[in-house]
Formats: structure tokens, sequence, C-alpha cells
């Protein structure tokens, strides 16, 4: 008898920097999640689409959950939460320096989600393997897990076993996504991810969380023409983006285009320019007009 064939939605949550994003793009073979070691880098809802020939899997990244003070970062952190209501099956991402204490408020959200949940510790490559199972023992108790497993994002490590027992959890259902798609994100939204993933990388202290990238013109090539505007929220950071004679702002666009050439699979000439939107992380209409909406 031929197995039934599975789909279903499976949230990814979290802690920020805990690897949800860097799980995401191990297991697609394709980058769809931005990565830097940064905390707090995904910013929105990404859909990645794991297709087998027995179950297509769509898993949806989120922001990490935190404290939020800032318009931005509540928005952030509702995004996360919403996604929990939304899926089929929920995993708990954490990492070894978690506690029951840090999890606290993430337990209370999956509560209310009511939601089969498993709890997955990351970045076992780090740990001795003793430790893995006395740490899994331990963060089993913070809330009502139904399996926990230790895997490595980086290394691959346990995700072929953890993949196999989501299937088993998930409905009998239809092919959501056509096979051969990994995201329904448009392929601007993408590039301008790029963008920011490069403002990240590059600049230092509170630069990157004060950085919004809008996409302002995108034209098909070749070459693809596309026209980027990075917003901060002060003169002084704004100058700190351009660089001395415009070196800083130069090596993003030399990092980002090459980057958006590897996706499209075309030549782009990429143009940016920074502009200052005071304090727009703060006030939550302009949080919605760059697009966190």
């Amino acid at each position: 008898m031929v197995a039934p064939f599975v789909s279903g939605f499976v949230a990814i949550i979290g802690r920020p920097n805990v690897g949800k994003s860097t799980f995401l793009n191990q297991v697609l073979g394709y980058k769809v999640s931005i990565i830097t070691e940064k905390p707090q880098t995904t910013r929105d809802r990404i859909l990645g689409i794991w297709n087998g020939h027995d179950a297509q899997v769509i898993f949806l990244d989120t922001p990490g959950i935190h404290l939020a003070d800032k318009a931005l970062n509540k928005y952030m952190v509702q995004k996360a939460v919403s996604t929990t209501t939304e899926a089929d099956l929920i995993m708990l991402m954490v990492e070894p320096k978690d506690t029951l204490k840090s999890l606290s408020v993430i337990s209370d959200y999956l509560k209310k989600a009511n939601r089969n949940t498993i709890l997955v510790l990351n970045k076992i490559d780090l740990m001795e393997q003793g430790l893995v199972t006395k740490k899994l023992e331990e963060l089993n108790t913070c809330y009502n897990f139904i399996s926990s497993f230790g895997i490595s994002s980086i290394t691959g490590k346990g995700i072929d076993k953890l993949m196999e027992h989501i299937k088993t959890l998930l409905p009998e259902g239809p092919r959501y996504f056509p096979e051969d798609m990994v995201t329904d994100m448009p392929v601007r939204f993408l590039c301008q991810e790029i963008i920011r993933e490069k403002v990240f990388t590059l600049t230092r202290k509170e630069i990157p969380y004060a950085v919004a990238v809008m996409i302002e013109e995108f034209r098909e090539g070749p070459p693809t023409f596309i026209r980027g505007v990075i917003h901060v929220e002060r003169p002084s950071q704004k100058a700190i983006v351009i660089g001395r004679n415009g070196r800083m702002l130069k090596e993003i666009g030399i990092q980002a285009r090459r980057d958006i050439e590897r996706l499209i699979g075309d030549k782009v000439f990429l143009e940016l320019f920074v502009k200052v939107t005071k304090n727009w992380t703060k006030d939550p209409l302009k949080v919605k007009r760059m697009g966190y909406q």
C-alpha cells in the first residue's frame, strides 16, 4: 500500500540568533533567509518550501521573540506569535545557553497557541554529546513537547532524522506549491533583504537596527536595473553607511550585487542611496511605510 502524501505548515520560533534562518537555508539547500551574527536579523515571516516525493513541508521562519520596546520590535514579535496560530506544527528552536527562565515568555505563547510542538536544540556541534541529552531533559520541562531533537544547522547533523519525524506529524494533504518552488517571497523582497544583510554585516553598533531597505525601481534586463534606498534614523548614521569618500556604500553595493546576480541569474546594475527617515523604528506609521505590515 502506498503511503499517503502529507503536507502542512511548520512555524519555527525561538529567541533571536538561535539559528532559525540557518536551519531553513540548510534544509532547503537554498538561501531564502538572510543570516548574520547579529541578533534580530529576521524581521518578517519568511516562507520556505521543502519538497519530497511523499511530502511538502512549508516552513515559516519568524523573527526572534524578545522583549520589545520600539514599534519595529513589537511588530517583529507580533509576527512571530501570530504565526504560531496559523501552523499545523510548531518547532521551538533553542540553543545551548537557553534556560527555563529565558524561555518563560515563549512557553506562555505556546500555551495560548495550543499546537503540537517539537523542541529542537540547535548548535549541538558546540556541545559534548552527554550535555546534549542533559540540556534537552532540562528544557523539556518548560512545556508539554511531543518530542525533542538535537541538531546542527551548520553541519546538518540530526536534520534528516528531524525531517522524517516532522512528516509523521503532518496531515494528509495536497502539494500547496509547485514542486520546483522554494519560497513565495517576491524577488524585490529578496533583493532588499540581501542589501540589508550587507549593511548588517559591514556596519557596527546601532547602525543595522536603524536600517530599512526599500527597492524603488526594478527593471528586468539584461542587465537588471535595481534602485534601492537605505533608510537610517539620523544624519550621523547616514554618514557611516556612506563612509569616507563613499567607500562603505560602494562595498555594500558590490557585495549585494554579487548575491543578487546569483539569485536572479542575470547581470545587475545596482544603484543605492541613503536617506534619513527620523526615528522610523519608533513610529508605527513609519514602520508600516517601510513595508512591515
